[in-house]
């Protein structure tokens, strides 16, 4: 496996990062082991969660997801190998300040996710969401502090829109403040123009490292939605339905079908290869409930999309007129 830097900085991370939100969800820490382990094997060494997950669930606390990649990674004794990134924002106690991105809220939750990660540092620290309560200097400021004290190695966002990801990089740069050196964002064949419109040449100009999540669009790019076809037996589909049963979406999806029968590969694969064919691309956050599912989204390193085929995917889902 080929290895790209994140960004400006030295760090080298696969070109596939695992995403762990289902950790202790929809998989039990068994599979999640078995998971994290035959993904190491194939080369992978970028693992993403946040504080978090999966809160939103039945009798979850937030941190399970963590807790789980700490007793794998003290099991397996492999830290060092691992670029562990999580994040933070989200609601994690009780009280003004159990959630956002104030210094206090981040000062107390990194502390709380090293803890359950059974590390002394974390490699990406991600603000999960932008606080639009707590000004960006403080914000920073916090990061900068982290990274002095040696916690966090380098800072990152997501779900930050260019307007906000522009003022955090300048007060970083005029305040001499850690900045961030990744973006997170939501970007797919089916969900482009949230990111390309303005987030992409932002993130080309500075510099930073792109690992786009839900890079499936939920699924429906795996191709198991079709044309006057039951629903499949998912959680998602009634929400997949409403998005991308248009015009578009049956044109993207037919096209990915297209290219992935001349190269002898599937949907899944074809979907993530345009991701990895983009120059602005680090690496896309690819989620799995199974060995199986994440074979599926290891074999897209094996595509090599002609220019052609990318044009086409490009050109069939264009969100500009």
């Amino acid at each position: 496996m080929s290895y790209r830097k994140l960004g400006r900085t030295g760090l080298k991370v696969s070109p596939l990062c695992l995403g762990t939100m289902q950790w202790g969800w929809t998989a039990n820490e068994e599979t999640a082991f078995e998971v994290m382990d035959a993904f190491c094997e194939a080369g992978g060494n970028f693992i993403d969660t946040a504080d978090v997950y999966s809160r939103w669930t039945e009798n979850n606390p937030g941190g399970v997801s963590e807790e789980i990649i700490g007793r794998w990674m003290k099991e397996r004794g492999n830290r060092r190998q691992i670029v562990l990134a999580t994040k933070v924002r989200g609601t994690m106690w009780e009280g003004p300040n159990g959630e956002g991105l104030s210094r206090k809220h981040i000062v107390e939750a990194v502390d709380d996710s090293l803890r359950r990660l059974q590390a002394d540092y974390v490699d990406l620290y991600q603000a999960h969401a932008f606080d639009e309560t707590t000004p960006i200097e403080e914000t920073l400021a916090a990061f900068d502090q982290l990274v002095q004290q040696g916690k966090v190695l380098h800072a990152g966002c997501s779900n930050y829109p260019a307007w906000r990801l522009a003022k955090a990089l300048w007060a970083s740069d005029v305040n001499e403040l850690a900045r961030y050196e990744s973006l997170q964002p939501h970007y797919n064949l089916a969900h482009r123009e949230e990111f390309e419109r303005e987030l992409m040449p932002l993130c080309e100009e500075e510099g930073l490292g792109v690992i786009p999540y839900s890079p499936l669009a939920g699924g429906f790019l795996t191709g198991k939605y079709r044309r006057d076809e039951p629903l499949p037996d998912s959680d998602r589909a009634e929400g997949i339905k409403k998005r991308y049963f248009n015009a578009r979406g049956w044109r993207i999806i037919d096209t990915v079908r297209s290219v992935a029968e001349e190269n002898e590969s599937t949907p899944v694969a074809v979907s993530l290869a345009w991701l990895l064919a983009q120059p602005v691309i680090t690496a896309p956050i690819i989620g799995a409930n199974s060995v199986e599912q994440l074979e599926d989204s290891l074999a897209a390193l094996d595509v090599t999309l002609l220019e052609e085929q990318v044009e086409r995917l490009t050109e069939a889902s264009a969100w500009k007129d």
